[in-house]
């Protein structure tokens, strides 16, 4: 255990605090005590406690998890907390005088705890659960729940139904204020505008009422009451355009502000009795007193955590890139972004990178004794080479000595290096758009496809390759300004010639491969079945045979080929030919008059497909596609025309690449490299790699950071980062990223980072890498949420529950009162009584009146009962729309922009609505994709022609379009294409749009997972204008008519929205 002391500059009193040279420190959560004599906050996740006046600090509540998010209880004797040491965050309670946790909530989800009750009894906390049986909310987890647990444990009470966080309880315990939330938008995201920006609101206990106290466009958030509970502590961008620490009286009246920090948000703001503000602004800690300006607080940091300069990281299942050797018998990868080589046959693996930044892009020399990688150093993506430097030492795995050289120099992006046939040049992406070839001996470069050609989404989303004999490369490229949708080129690898596009189908085309001199493959779509919007589509592989030659040898009988090849070996039994002759390498030749009629369809069924080689007699083609669960390996044998699977895997994710004979080949699937033997029968074996490696994690922070920086420079949609000053937030977050000490508070900084963005899909992501060691099961019953000493009272058999073949038993009514025994009651917790039992057979036991009888079920997962509240909801909407037409209209919901959303529509509006008069189309809480032309297609028909066999019409064309009225709900939850139909709805004057404002979110993300492997974050890098040419990122659409849900209407079941949309349509 080593002690780590680190003291903390001081700063006299200001009345506004500007934005200097910043510290390393990431306080956060400041909760001063009840008495204001001590500040609580959070610090590389563990709990501190400080004097108000400053000083050592020491650990309250230390752990090898992240603790975090402290809160008093009233009397000043115990703390709440939450805690991921069983994968997600639960809430614990601890006695000061006592100091050990004790575990409150046991669900799957995330809690937060917020409060005590007035009289400490209870923990107030929300969670991303289920709405009130009664609630007509939208069922999501992301809008959190009010729930309250006794300090003794047992099953939660639901306090609140609406989305309410950070909730407070007043000192008389008769109102709850809380901030509300109407999106999916990133907590972090700063200085908007828009009906996404969150409120503080008051909930009545007694009526049941919900009063709205800000009314500000912005944000505010984190209320907190007064000792006498007469006035509201707040924090708001009102004012500074900065969240800043406001007061205001408990009725809403007044409001002023008390600080004038800038730059930066205040956070986490709490009152002791006696008036006394603690808070944290940009990760330093600050107390104010009333009337006085804010005070930085002196603390000196003393951590009890190992400070462990590194941590060994096994890197077996963790492969990304990879490329094999020449020989075929080493294999390099890209492992937590380190480049290895291993045996392929052993599994001895040796480490050739070793720095905190990213290396991919992998290609080997001709020779087998260099790698050519990309790595992205000192603030741009750089071309290197590793190479062996003992002669004697053939092969990597064995060798103990190694050479790195920079190949190409240069301040902007070069990365995915492919070394050509010959050795003598390097083919590499510019800039990301451009595909250039290094001539390695005097190192110019040369431009082959130029980025007008091309448009990356994401990197490594171009691919492109050489021909055999070095002179051509072929790429997937943008032809004829088609943007989102690629074709095939051939260029010369010279640049003397532009590219020729050799597939030119409108449709995409992707990953070419030279398999010989006059064949190219590459994979298409233009045959399989097509998702709607940009969902994919399934994929074929084809074959351009690029002389007349041999495609009239491929179309030869089986019988002509063996005849064929007897002739050719005695021609080579009879002819002379020098040692170099026979290792001339055949020349490309390329006849491109008619490429289209030489274009052939190598596979028999379209599929899903991630990958596919050919092996070099072009006998078997071996591809990876998914038909069922996940990708397998298929056999296409061209020879006895037959397709087979040769290799089950169901991998999420895999590719595939031939050694030179290719009778072997090596399999990448979900992160395990793997051997294949392609005889007979393909066998696979695991490649045991066999290293670990010593990871800086403070030093991988820091380049991460960076990472983040510079792609979010490089790629947001608007060059111009909506204004802000990018270098100078590098320089104010970067000390921070890299202090850290943890991910999950790396994720809060960085979302900090890009919160000032002021953009939707910011943000970044973090994924505990351990989940719940037991995951909560669902029975598929929604209950009285107020426990008590009989069980727990079954208000609700949901759709597809497990429990419905138990129907005429278990009924709205019904107790739970054991699960396998274990009584159900006030005292127990329901979701740990569940935890692990997920699919496995579960004894409930039941009372209805005075019948008592027990069941056996298996509990399925939150996911089905989240597809069950869903289907519970729509049914709902679609019952309360017929009821209130008289059956004359139908109604659909759209949850999200996909595939699945699109034919559900379909099936709704041309099959249970296909005789209404009008629809309903309800994208509320719609969470975004890729859909809206499809959408706006079918929803914009025009009837014009009848179908009429024998005097009876019936419905013509347009007969797969919606050609009668509707109209559009929408709300402030419809996010990103959400966002962007609406827009398309109202430019194509389809109908009208009802319900709340809908926040302007219209742009494509990448979300981009870092090399940590349990962080992703968000970069809006494609952005849609209307035609006037303004960005529809952060213009807000208002609707025609203007509709809002009354949160105690909802609770109550009612829909004032709907209610409304159906008026309206009925009124046309």
């Amino acid at each position: 255990m080593k002690k780590l002391l680190t003291l903390v500059a001081t700063l006299a009193s200001v009345t506004g605090v500007h934005a200097a040279s910043p510290t390393s420190h990431w306080f956060r959560n400041a909760a001063i005590s009840p008495d204001g004599t001590t500040v609580l906050f959070t610090a590389k996740g563990d709990i501190y406690q400080v004097p108000i006046s400053g000083g050592k600090a020491v650990p309250l509540v230390t752990d090898s998890s992240w603790d975090g998010y402290p809160i008093w209880s009233h009397d000043g004797q115990s703390i709440a907390f939450a805690s991921d040491r069983n994968g997600s965050l639960d809430v614990y309670v601890m006695a000061l005088n006592n100091p050990v946790p004790t575990r409150l909530t046991f669900h799957s989800s995330d809690d937060f705890p917020s409060d005590f009750s007035p009289d400490n009894r209870r923990v107030i906390f929300n969670s991303g659960r289920q709405p009130s049986p009664s609630s007509s909310a939208f069922p999501t987890t992301r809008m959190h729940q009010l729930y309250s647990v006794p300090v003794t444990g047992g099953t939660p009470t639901m306090e609140l139904t609406a989305a309410a966080m950070e909730a407070r309880v007043s000192p008389d315990g008769k109102t709850i204020a809380y901030m509300d939330n109407k999106s999916y938008e990133d907590g972090l995201r700063k200085h908007d505008r828009s009906s996404f920006a969150r409120d503080i609101w008051l909930y009545d206990k007694a009526s049941k009422e919900h009063k709205k106290l800000t009314g500000f466009a912005g944000g505010d958030s984190t209320p907190v009451w007064s000792a006498d509970g007469n006035s509201l502590y707040y924090l708001s961008e009102q004012g500074d355009n900065n969240f800043n620490a406001w007061k205001m009286n408990a009725d809403g009246s007044a409001p002023q502000q008390l600080s004038h920090f800038d730059t930066h948000p205040v956070r986490s703001l709490s009152l002791s009795d006696n008036g006394t503000l603690a808070f944290s602004w940009h990760g330093e800690l600050y107390t104010q007193i009333s009337g006085q300006s804010p005070k930085k607080l002196n603390v000196q940091l003393a951590s009890m955590k190992n400070n462990l300069d590194e941590t060994a990281v096994n890197v077996a299942g963790q492969a990304s890139w990879f490329s094999v050797s020449p020989s075929g018998k080493e294999v390099a990868f890209v492992a937590r972004g380190e480049l290895f080589v291993s045996s392929v046959d052993y599994g001895t693996t040796v480490r050739l990178t070793n720095t905190p930044e990213q290396e991919r892009g992998l290609s080997w020399f001709p020779d087998g004794r260099s790698i050519a990688f990309a790595s992205e150093r000192d603030g741009a993506w750089g071309l290197y080479k590793v190479s062996i430097s003992d002669a004697n030492e053939p092969y990597f795995f064995a060798a103990t000595k190694f050479d790195e050289t920079q190949i190409l120099k240069s301040k902007v992006d070069n990365f995915q290096p492919v070394i050509s046939p010959d050795g003598k040049k390097l083919a590499y992406l510019h800039q990301r758009d451009e595909i250039r070839v290094l001539d390695l001996e005097n190192g110019t470069s040369n431009t082959v496809f130029p980025a007008k050609y091309n448009y990356s989404y994401s990197d490594g989303d171009i691919s492109f390759v050489w021909s055999p004999d070095s002179q051509w490369i072929a790429a997937s490229f943008v032809s004829r300004g088609l943007t989102m949708l690629t074709d095939i080129g051939i260029a010369p690898a010279d640049g003397s010639k532009a590219p020729v596009d050799v597939s030119m189908s409108g449709y995409g085309e992707f990953a070419p491969q030279w398999a010989s001199p006059e064949l190219l493959l590459f994979a298409s779509d233009r045959f399989g079945m097509r998702s709607h919007g940009s969902w994919g589509s399934e994929m074929d592989v084809m074959g351009l045979f690029l002389t007349q030659d041999a495609y009239d040898n491929y179309k030869m009988s089986k019988e002509e080929r063996e005849l064929q090849a007897e002739a050719e070996e005695k021609a080579v039994n009879t002819e002379e030919k020098d040692d170099e002759q026979q290792e001339q390498v055949a020349q490309v030749t390329i006849d491109w008059h008619h490429l289209d009629d030489r274009m052939v369809r190598l596979t028999k069924h379209s599929s899903d497909m991630a990958d596919f080689v050919l092996t070099p007699e072009q006998h078997k083609l071996y591809y990876l596609a998914r038909f069922e669960g996940g990708y397998d390996l298929w056999l296409q044998d061209f020879e006895e025309h037959s397709t087979s699977l040769a290799l089950k895997l169901n991998a999420e994710s895999a590719a595939l690449s031939l050694n030179e004979n290719g009778d072997e080949a090596i399999l990448l699937a979900d992160g395990v490299l793997s051997k294949l033997s392609l005889g007979e029968g393909v066998t696979a074996d695991a490649i045991a790699i066999t290293s670990e490696m010593a990871l800086k994690t403070d030093a991988e922070r820091e380049y991460m950071f960076k990472h983040i920086w510079r792609q979010t420079k490089d790629k947001f949609y608007n060059a111009n980062l909506h204004g802000v000053d990018w270098e100078l937030m590098y320089r104010q977050y970067l000390p921070k990223a890299k202090a850290a000490g943890n991910n999950r508070d790396f994720a809060i900084i960085t979302s900090e980072l890009l919160g000032e963005l002021n953009a939707s899909h910011t943000g970044t992501r973090y994924r505990h890498p351990t989940a719940p060691a037991a995951q909560t099961a669902s029975l598929g019953l929604l209950f009285d949420m107020v426990p008590s000493e009989a069980g727990l009272k079954v208000a609700e058999v949901l759709p597809r529950s497990p429990l419905l073949k138990y129907a005429d038993q278990v009924k709205p009514g019904s107790v739970l009162t054991a699960i396998d025994g274990m009584p159900v009651n006030a005292g127990s917790n329901l979701s740990k009584q569940l935890n692990g039992k997920q699919g496995k057979r579960t004894r409930l036991s039941f009372i209805n009146g005075k019948s008592q009888f027990d069941v056996v079920v298996r509990p399925q997962a939150l996911a089905a009962e989240a597809d069950a509240m869903y289907k519970r909801w729509v049914d709902g909407r679609r019952a309360y729309v017929d009821n209130l037409s008289g059956s004359k209209l139908a109604y659909v919901h759209i949850p999200q922009m996909d595939d699945t959303a699109y034919r559900a529509v379909h099936s709704e509006l041309f099959g249970r609505g296909f005789d209404k008069q009008a629809v309903v189309v309800d994208t509320r809480f719609n969470r975004g994709g890729w859909l809206t032309d499809d959408l706006v297609t079918l929803l914009s028909g025009k009837q014009y022609s009848w179908l009429t066999p024998r005097g009876n019409r019936t419905k013509g064309n347009s007969m797969k379009r919606w050609s009668k009225p509707s109209v559009l709900l929408v709300n402030e939850g419809n996010y990103s294409d959400g966002n962007c139909f609406p827009n398309g709805y109202r430019a194509n004057e389809i109908g009208t749009i009802v319900g709340m404002p809908v926040p302007g979110t219209c742009t494509a993300v990448w979300w981009e997972g870092l090399q940590s492997g349990d962080l992703v974050f968000g970069i809006p890098q494609l952005g849609v204008t209307n035609m006037d040419g303004k960005f529809m990122e952060n213009d807000q659409l208002e609707p025609d008519v203007l509709v809002e849900n009354d949160k105690r209407a909802v609770a109550k079941g009612q829909d004032l929205q709907l209610k409304r949309a159906v008026e309206v349509l009925l009124g046309q």
